[in-house]
Order: structure tokens, then sequence, then C-alpha cells
């Protein structure tokens, strides 16, 4: 969510910390807050104020009115205080419907003054900008400000005079304090706007001749500016609303939230409650909590949350498993019942993040049997036959009940099961698969469809269409073509006529950001719409060079170019008129404005979620300035059958062929919730002839276009015959639909029902999924807007459950009265179905190109030879365990992998004079980079240097295992004229011995368990050595042969494997791999000693020429 209320100690720190006004602000910074484990020693150490002033005290939990609760202590001394305290610190109180416990307190100097230097002020955001009020009458007893209160809009942009507030806020006010007041509101405007607060309430606000000071203040800031504000805001602290804890596992879920692009909600409400769920998207779990309360179950509702935005496997894991651990905690009589609910998804993948919530069920099974809870799952969406089929599966290895439902149930039909108001089918029937999609269904032939014509966006023939109703004010039915209805600005008081037809069979968009999924299935929908030509025109990323991206126009490859700048896009396609922004909430303002720079742009598509509303209040002003179109932020966009769709809305091709997405029907929606879209697609295909057009407008407090925007588009087009409105809880935008109605101005039938209605039965404020999901007033509730369209003449049904029933009668009164035909069902053309879903669907199978069995990254955590990466270092595995792990498939020993480290450290170098290092330095010194000197070093390696661990490994081990004794090794290599690898050191000798060799040997004779083939090494040593001191075994060979002895004696390998290991090399690898840490060092030294190009010197080089050339 957006707005937060915030402690009043917080905002009080806020305003003390950077309000900027000549006023004498008093008190500041001096407050103490209180709670049960205050040491009041030291408090009183901090704050010695306490000691000699009279003192006010009241708690600090977004309470209301506390004056007239009795719940604020004043005038009062230090020992006062702690009695006033003492009476009602820890204890339950009611404080309307809320009860809670009160905890934490604010201590202030107590202000002596009169009544009449009490005033209140308040301001407040609304669309069209933020309204100031002032009443010179402040306090207890201030009563409905509403109505009392001077009032002053300041616009969007705008910028608030002292002028402006002496002559309209200020009339009522002595003069002597008009230049104060005048200063001070000023102030607290601009500090309300630099800190994206979205309501500030000083009540009252005392102005005396001292200064001013502030008594009360309630408050609250746009969270999702946090990223602007960090620097001032700090780590805000938000606290739930009175009556209702702040439990652990809500802060969890909140950080989890936080550090991830999906979203995450959850709020607990009755943790005893015996009814759980855990729903996917914002609208949808707003549905299912109405559904719940509408059928009794208010005082068992345990939570209300939401997952949604394509969360990962294991962030839906984390989700599942915390609301599992907190229904199995206490248990119920009856049991308890888990609602696994959602909407048709758009984009994410249900199997995917079903993935996450069986393995939480699996591992919660017991308790979960022991509390006797069942589970109820209703999901649709991409790939949820598989999700389906993967929860049944479940249900029956866990001996859970599980019961499981697709999209041909009614998405709230599982709360009545759950909660034993409907039965349980047995068998409930199965939609087709998602494979289907590549098949022409063609076997109806005639569906409940409206007449429609090769050109779907075109107009009717008379014959077609009865022409629309005029409205009372005589305003004509518009052509579907190039028509144009005002909007008149409320601030500028300007008329902006934006279109009504936003999208057309030949509408081309540009989309900005790298979404190749969206684009993709774009292009699908256009093609099983038989469109002409794709409707992306281009796309725009501003983090790559421009460029061509390839996608699928059906069976065929085709190139999209995209841009690094919107400039270029845009004068290279000036047929371009849409863009879809899937800009970041921090990019979003900023590309947005870039866009309506462009007159050709008619209709943007914000996507994002979580752009502060003080940005988005300024997108819409300067889009109604503009005459452009604004569909979001916060939403997954909208869909025009037949025409045109904005990325992801619909879902997938089976999702589009199954609610006929394809061709248009006769039906027009507008919602805010992105995946109740897509339900309302599938509802109206089921009941009616279909969609003609649907838009969802977001979640959030301010949408860029408004319901009665989209509504007044509908009435005023002919093809569309009825109209569906899911309005929700918050703003006051449906009451100018019941005015719209009552005018005459919308004559086409309007069904409608706001989502919400349960907020009125919770004790405590809930804020729901979407931002703008919240009642401030009573009039912003659900219950009161339904009554009020009911009163207007819309259709509303009594609860969502019967939604889709009274759209139903609605189109059979249409089609009785022959407002709507029934036409023949063209079937579309098929698509082919993408390699990777196909896959992803189980559907083909392909030999992979590569084969591992070492790694695996694809999950959530890196794996290594099965062991996840936060295992190997919670067993410190160190470098050498992760080599075992890597080359070796095995978890060695301790002594093991030391061995593999002090092998490293040995080998790491040898000197500036040997070839690989030569070489490495040679090429530094050419001016060559890290990679490429490596490289040159590395080449040098081989059986003359540093390649002899293998060869040792394997001549040694042939005559060991052969039998031969060490002196018939040494005559037999001698008589074939064969060096004997690892012996011989140019440098070394056995009385100068290799203290490398030295520190392995102890190693090794003190931890391997045996060390045949090393000890056959040695013998063969003291023979070389008897015949020339400096033919010890050196380090190459005593590594490869004790290498040997470590496959062959730790017990992890057979000798077959462990043979294998020698003969595919693995044992060269230890050289190359410590060697380039030396390598590296010598390159690092180079360019840290600027040393300039290498030229051999001429007196180091023996010039021989022919001896024929020489004469």
């Amino acid at each position: 969510m957006s707005a937060k209320a915030i402690s009043e100690q917080t905002g009080k720190e806020f305003l003390y910390k950077y309000i900027c006004t000549s006023a004498a602000v008093q008190n500041r910074f001096r407050y103490a807050t209180v709670a049960a484990e205050t040491d009041w020693g030291r408090l009183t150490q901090e704050h010695p104020w306490l000691l000699t002033e009279r003192l006010v005290v009241k708690p600090d939990q977004l309470i209301k009115r506390r004056g007239k609760l009795g719940l604020v202590g004043i005038n009062l001394d230090l020992q006062g205080a702690q009695e006033w305290l003492k009476a009602r610190l820890n204890k339950e109180t009611t404080v309307g419907k809320a009860k809670g416990v009160l905890k934490n307190f604010l201590i202030e100097p107590f202000v002596p003054h009169t009544q009449e230097e009490e005033f209140y002020v308040c301001v407040y955001a609304t669309r069209e900008g933020d309204y100031v009020l002032f009443h010179h009458e402040g306090g207890v007893e201030v009563g409905d400000v509403d109505a009392k209160a001077q009032r002053l809009m300041v616009a969007v942009d705008e910028k608030l005079s002292e002028e402006q507030v002496t002559e309209q806020l200020l009339t009522h006010v002595p003069d002597g304090k008009k230049e104060v007041l005048a200063n001070f509101i000023v102030g607290l405007f601009n500090l309300y706007e630099d800190l994206y607060f979205t309501y500030l309430e000083i009540n009252p606000l005392v102005v005396t001749q001292n200064g001013v000071y502030i008594l009360d203040m309630a408050a609250k800031i746009d969270a999702t500016a946090d990223y602007i504000c960090k620097a001032k805001w700090g780590d805000v602290e938000f606290p739930p609303p009175f009556g209702r804890e702040a439990y652990p596992e809500e802060a969890y879920i909140a950080d989890l939230d936080a550090k991830s692009g999906a979203s995450l909600k959850l709020t607990l409400l009755n943790p005893r409650g015996r009814i759980w769920t855990m729903v996917a998207g914002g609208g949808a779990s707003v549905v299912y909590s109405d559904t719940i309360c509408d059928l009794g179950g208010v005082d068992e509702l345990a939570n209300y949350g939401e997952y949604s935005g394509a969360p990962s496997e294991q962030q839906t894991y984390d989700y599942a498993k915390t609301i599992l651990s907190l229904m199995t905690r206490e248990k119920h009589l009856q049991g308890k019942v888990l609602i696994i609910g959602g909407s048709i998804a758009n984009f994410t993948n249900v199997a995917a993040t079903f993935k996450g919530i069986v393995r939480a069920i699996k591992d919660n099974q017991g308790p979960l049997k022991e509390h006797e809870v069942t589970i109820f799952v209703r999901r649709g969406g991409p790939n949820y036959q598989e999700g389906l089929r993967v929860m049944g599966e479940v249900g029956k290895t866990t001996g859970i009940p599980i019961h499981v439902f697709g999209t041909e149930t009614h998405m709230t039909a599982i709360v009545g099961m759950a909660l034993g108001h409907r039965p349980i089918p047995n068998q409930p029937p199965m939609d087709a698969h998602t494979a289907n999609f590549l098949l022409n269904a063609s076997n109806s032939a005639k569906t409940p469809a409206t007449t429609r014509t090769a050109s779907f966006s075109e107009p009717r023939t008379s014959n077609d269409v009865s022409p629309a109703k005029k409205s009372k004010a005589g305003l004509p039915a518009d052509s579907l073509h190039s028509i144009l209805w005002p909007l008149k600005n409320m601030v500028t008081g300007n008329w902006k006529a934006k279109a009504t037809t936003l999208f057309r069979k030949h509408t081309k968009a540009i989309v900005w950001g790298m979404q190749t999924r969206a684009v993709q299935g774009m292009l699908d929908f256009d093609y099983v719409c038989s469109r002409d030509e794709p409707s992306v025109a281009a796309m725009v990323y501003p983090f790559t060079g421009d460029h061509k991206q390839k996608f699928y126009w059906g069976h065929k490859e085709i190139l999209i170019p995209v841009y690094k700048n919107m400039t270029d896009a845009m004068k290279k396609h000036p047929e371009v008129d849409v863009l879809i922004s899937f800009a970041s909430l921090r990019s979003a303002f900023d590309s947005t404005v870039e866009a309506m720079q462009y007159p050709q742009i008619h209709t943007i598509a914000i996507i994002a979620e979580g752009i502060p509303e003080a940005q988005t209040r300024r997108m819409i002003k300067m889009a109604d300035e503009k005459g452009v179109t604004i569909i979001g932020p916060a939403t997954v966009g909208g869909i025009k059958p037949g025409c045109f769709k904005i990325g992801n809305t619909g879902g997938m091709l089976d999702n589009i062929l199954a609610s006929k997405l394809y061709r248009p029907g006769s039906v027009a929606y507008v919602s805010r919730s992105g995946g109740m879209s897509n339900e309302l697609n599938n509802i109206i295909s089921r009941t009616t002839d279909g969609v003609y057009e649907g838009v969802a407008i977001g979640g959030d407090r301010y949408p860029g276009s408004t319901f009665m925007d989209h509504v007044l588009r509908y009435q005023d087009t002919p093809g569309i015959k009825m109209i569906v409105v899911l309005g929700e809880i918050g703003g006051t935008e449906e009451y100018k639909i019941c005015q719209g109605i009552s005018e005459g101005r919308i004559t086409k039938p309007v069904v409608c029902w706001c989502i919400g209605t349960c907020a009125t039965m919770f004790a405590s404020e809930v804020q729901f999924g979407h931002a703008g999901a919240c009642a401030n007033q009573a009039s912003e509730t659900a219950v009161a807007k339904n009554q009020a369209l009911r009163d207007a003449g819309a259709y509303v049904p009594k609860s969502f459950d019967e939604l889709g029933d009274v759209i139903r009668t609605v189109y059979e009164e249409l089609v009785a009265n022959g407002t709507i035909v029934p036409a023949e069902e063209v079937p579309p053309p098929t698509v082919p179905m993408d390699y990777s879903w196909a896959r992803e669907l189980g559907l083909i199978r392909k030999p992979a190109s590569f084969m591992t069995s070492i790694c695996d990254e694809r999950g959530q955590e890196l794996i290594y030879a099965g062991m996840p990466i936060t295992e190997v270092f919670k067993e410190e595995m160190g470098l050498g365990g992760v080599l075992g792990l890597l080359w070796f498939q095995r978890r060695l020993p301790r002594y093991a992998c030391q061995f593999i480290e002090m092998c490293l450290m040995v080998t790491a170098d040898h000197g500036p004079a040997v070839s690989g290092a030569h070489n490495t330095i040679v090429c530094a010194r050419a001016g060559k980079d890290l990679i490429s000197s490596l490289t040159s070093g590395l080449l040098t390696i081989g059986d003359r240097f540093g390649g002899a661990l293998d060869a040792a490994a394997k001549q040694f081990s042939k005559a060991f295992d052969s039998g031969m004794l060490p002196m018939e090794f040494v005559n037999k290599m001698k008589k074939d004229g064969k060096l004997i690898m690892g012996i011989g050191h140019r440098v070394k000798s056995i009385n100068n011995p290799d203290m490398r060799v030295q520190i392995l040997k102890d190693f090794v004779k003190q931890h391997f368990p045996a060390t045949q083939l090393l000890d056959y090494a040695l013998d063969v040593e003291k023979i070389t050595t008897s015949k020339k001191p400096n033919l010890i075994l050196n380090v190459d060979g005593f590594i490869g042969v004790a290498f040997v002895d470590l496959l062959r004696t730790c017990g992890g390998f057979t000798r077959d494997e462990a043979d294998e290991f020698v003969d595919i090399g693995a044992l060269n690898g230890i050289f190359v791999l410590g060697r380039s840490m030396g390598f590296i060092g010598h390159y690092l030294d180079q360019k840290r000693l600027k040393q300039g190009l290498y030229r051999h010197p001429w007196d180091d080089i023996s010039y021989v020429l022919p001896e024929h050339m020489s004469m």
C-alpha cells in the first residue's frame, strides 16, 4: 500500500527536523516515550524537563479522539503522570469496535493556553491536488471540521502562498496572529510535500505570544516514496491499527515483500480462527474475504493476505510455510480449513508457484493432519492444470483432504464448500488442457455471440445494431471512429478531449522495457485475431544499444527493432499512438513524462506498482492537459478482443481462446484489479457472447484514468450493449457512475459490484492488497457504494458469488428484446506453441545438448554435486571440499580436503624463471589483459613443465600394479629410453631437499590410511639418487603418486573410479589451478611495477646461421 499511518512521535520528529518557517515552533523534540519496560531513572536523565515541568500523557497508538475517550492526562507532575499511566499501561480498552492493549505512551510538556489560542489545521491529498483545511476553533470539541473549516485546494504542481492562506483560510483569525499562522501553514504545506505526506492533521495547533505549539498530530506518509525520502525518513516503523497486534510473522512477510519484485502481504486478524486463506492477487484476496464474511465466517477468519506478481517457488514456499505454521499452533474443535484461491492469472506460472505451496504442505503434513486441516484450491492461469494436478497428488500421498478446482468452477464457490454451505462435487469437470490451443476448437458452430463483421473495429450497419439512446442532456452517440468526449479538468476548468476509441484493428504500440514474453503474447494475440500486422512496432530499452529482437508471427520468425532512446523510436515509427511502459517504479515517471512530449502518443499503459502518489498525480495532470489517456499505474493493462491487448492482459493463448477474446462480444468491463479483470473475462464469456473491451485501471489510489472515464467511452461506443464495473472499497469514483445513470448520461445497462464489503465487519482497519483499497470515511465503504449504485438504477448483485448470474440475466434480456443478436462462431487460426512452454507443460521431449552432473544453478540456491551452497559454508568445507564436490562429486574426508589445499599452496608459484611465469610476464609487459597473459602461461604446461602429475601417477601405478620391483621399473624405463615422470629436479637434490615435498610427505604419512604407491615411489627415488643426487621425487611426482593413494584408500571411490580420474587428467588440474594463482600474481606484479615492453637482449641469443650463407 502507499499511504501508511505513522505514530505521533514520528510525525512530530519529521516536523521538528525539517519544517522551514519563521514562526517560533516551541517544544521541539521535547517528548518522551513510555512503555512497560521503561526505566524511569534513565528516562529522567535523558529528559530532565520531566522533573521540573507540568506534563501531558497520552497513548501513541493511532487512536482517534483520545481527549473525548479520556485517554489524555493533562497538567500533571511526574508522580501524577506515573500514577495516571499505572492505571492504563498494559490495560485493555475499547475504542469503537476495536479492543486493544495500551502499550505505548507519549509524555510532553503541558502548554498553558486559552481556548481562543487553539486552532485546527489539516492537509490531505486528493486526485486534483492537496486540500488545506483550517478552523479558528480547534481542540477536543472541534466537531465536524469538514462542514466548519475554511478550505483551500492547492492544485498539483502549484505552490501555496501566505497571501492565499491569509485571504482564504484566516478570515476569522485575530489580525495579530495571521502573519504567524500564514507563515507556519505555508511551511507545514511545504514539509507535507517534501516528505511525501498524504495526510497531516494538527489539532489543536496552539499559538501564543511565545510561538507555535503542536499539541496533537496525526499523519500518514506515502510509503512507496521510501527510495526518495530514505535519507530524511530513516527507518520508519509503521504501527498497526489499534486493536491489532504487530506479529513477527507479519514483519517477516513484509521483509520478504520488500526484497521481492512480487507482492507478498499478510495481516493476522484472529490467530485462533479456523478459516485461513492463501490467495493469489490483490483484488481476489478481497473477494475471498468478502465471501467468507458474507457466509458468516467473519469471527473465524484468521488472516488477510495475498501473493501475486509471479513470486518464485522459494518465495511462495516461505509464504506458505508461515501460514501453515500459524494455523497449526492451536487446535479448533471443528478442525480448520485453508482456502488456496485466486482469480485466473495473467502471467504467473501457476504450477511453479504451487510447487512452493506443495513443498510447504509436505514439510508440515504432520501438524496439518493433527489439526484436522482441510484444504480447498481454486486457480486458473498459465499451466494451472499441472498446478492443480500436483496439488491433488500431494493430497493423496499425504492423506490431507485437498479439494481441487479450476476455471470451470466459480472463483468463490470453494468458500461455500469450505464453510458447509454447498456440497463438494466428487469429480468436478475439468477444462481442456493448456496444450489444446494447438487445435482448432470448431466443434461448436453456434454461440450466443453478437453480430460481427470482418473488421471488428468498424462501425456496424443500421441493420446490425439499434441506435444508442440519447442522454437527458441530448448528447448523441458518436460514431466508432475518432470520437472525442470531453473530460473537464476540475482544477483549471479547461476542457480537454480524449479519444473514445483507444484501440483499433491497426493500432501500433511501442513497448518500453525488455519484456520479450509480454511482447510475444501480444503478437500471438494479434495473430489469433487475424490482424494483418503485429501490434508492436518497436521496443525501447535504454540499457542496450540499438538492435533487433527476434519474435514469432504465427509460424514465421520476425524481427522487431529495439531502440536505446525513445526519440529514435518515435521518429522511425510515426504510426505508433500507444506506449506500454514496463519501466520500474523508479523510472516510470520519467519515461511517462518523456512519452507525453510526443503528440503522436494518445494512450499510455503503466504496469509498475508502487509509484509515489505525488508523481502519479503529476502524470495525470499532464495527461489531462495533453489529451492522453493513462491506464495504470499498478495494472496489467486492458484488452480489446479482435483488436489489441496490452502486455500480459488476458493470460496465455489457452485463456484467450477459452474466454473467446479473439473476437468482440457485446459486454465491456472496467475493474481495478488485473487478476480480477481476467476473472471477468472468464465470467463474461460463460454468461454472455463475450467481451467487447476490458480495462483494469489499476489498484493505486489515483489511477491514471477512472471508472467513469471508461464507462463514458463504453456508453458512446455503439458496439457495446452492456457495461460491467468491478469497483472496490476506497475512493468515491463509483458515485460518478450513480450520477451518470441518474442524469441519463449513461443509458446502457450497468452491472456493478464493489468488493471490500467485509471491511465494515472488522473491528480494526485492514489495508487490502491495492493501495487505494481503504475507506477513509463511511461513503467510501463498499457497502455504501453498492447501495448507492442500486438506488441509482444499476444492476447490483447481493454478493460477488451472484455477479455472473446477474450478468447472465441482463444479457438474456438484451437478447430477448433484440438488442443483441446471436451469431455464428468463426474459429480462430491456430498458433504454434513456443518450444519452451511446450517443454514446461511436458508435451515434448528433446535430447539435451549438454549434460552436467556437478552443479545446478536453476533453483533458489546454487547446488554443488547435490549440496546447497549454504550447506557448503555451514559445514566449513573450504576450497578443498568444494574441489572435491566439483571434480570428484564426492564429499571427501577432512584430511583429503586439507591435502588438496596444501597441493594448491605448494604449486602456486615457483619463481619468474619457469616457462609459464616467463610467458605471463612477457604478455603482461606487452600490454595484454589478465586473461590473455594467464592463458599464455597456461599454454606452456605439459609433460616438460608442470604436466608430470598425471604421467607420474600413470607410470608408477602401472609398474606397482603389475608387481614390478622398483629396480625392475627403473631398468625397464632406461631400456625403453623413457624418462621417469616425477623424478628429477634442476636445483634440488638428495642433499638439498625440496621443502615442499617434505611438508607434503609429513602430512601424508600422518593422515593417509595407506601410502603403498608413495612408498613404492620413494623406493624408486633411492635407486635413482644413488646414481645422481638430483634425481629425486619432485613435487609433481609426489603429488601424483600421493593422489593415487588418496583416491584408492579414502573410501569414496572404487578402484576403477580412482583409475578413471587419473586417466582423464584430473591430477594435472591441481597444478593448473594452483599455478594460475602464481601467474596472476606475476601479471599484477608487472602492472603494479609499470614494466615496459620486454625485448630479449642480443647477448643472450646465439645467432647460428647456415654455414653456406655465412660464406
